[in-house]
């Protein structure tokens, strides 16, 4: 029986650091790890900083396999295409780092990017630094950063992640308007919903 239950407390344990939760990054906070570069699927690297353009950086954390993800994918591209429109860099960053090896493969980021015909970054994340940094937990999970580098909206794009039809706020859009007039973002923080990050035990 002890036998059994060695392994078994194992797995549990691993499972558990797998999903582990970290505090989010507090509204007002300068963008870190600026410098750090990360391997683009493009086969180039770049640092958020180089990222960034004239009015901020919306950074968005996400993956190839979440079902949030995959059902979300149009609002996604939607909302990153608006926010490029606007004057905001855009960066997509893949941390999960527990399925590196097999479904968020570089390859298969390579090959998820190319089928949503991606126009921004798609972000190796090693070893789950940036998400962090940031506390990020799910995916999708978004961070918009104003043209002085600090962050003004942290969340999900919408109000209803589970059904587009019945989306009544759009609040990283509308982040996005308010932060690009200079105005003071209404609603700073919800609550982002979907997967959790696989992070390496």
């Amino acid at each position: 029986m002890k036998k059994l239950l060695a392994p078994i407390a194992v797995i549990t344990a691993l499972l558990f650091l797998s999903f582990i939760s970290v505090d989010p990054l507090p509204i007002g906070s300068t963008l870190p790890k600026q410098d750090k570069k990360l391997m683009d699927v493009s086969g180039k690297e770049t640092s958020l900083k180089e990222a960034r353009d004239k009015n901020g950086l919306l950074v968005m954390f996400s993956c190839n396999t979440c079902p949030y993800v995959i059902k979300n994918q149009q609002r996604t591209s939607a909302v990153c295409s608006y926010a490029q429109k606007n004057g905001l860099g855009v960066v997509v960053i893949n941390s999960n780092e527990g399925n590196r090896e097999s479904a968020e493969s570089f390859e298969a980021m390579k090959a998820y990017a190319s089928k949503q015909h991606y126009q921004w970054k798609y972000l190796v994340d090693s070893e789950s630094e940036l998400a962090n940094a940031f506390g990020a937990n799910r995916t999708p999970e978004c961070f918009l950063f104003d043209k002085d580098l600090k962050l003004v909206y942290h969340g999900a794009i919408d109000n209803n992640p589970s059904d587009e039809d019945n989306v009544s706020r759009k609040h990283l859009q509308i982040a996005i308007d308010e932060a690009v007039s200079g105005k003071d973002v209404s609603v700073k923080e919800t609550k982002s919903v979907g997967c959790g990050i696989k992070r390496k035990s």
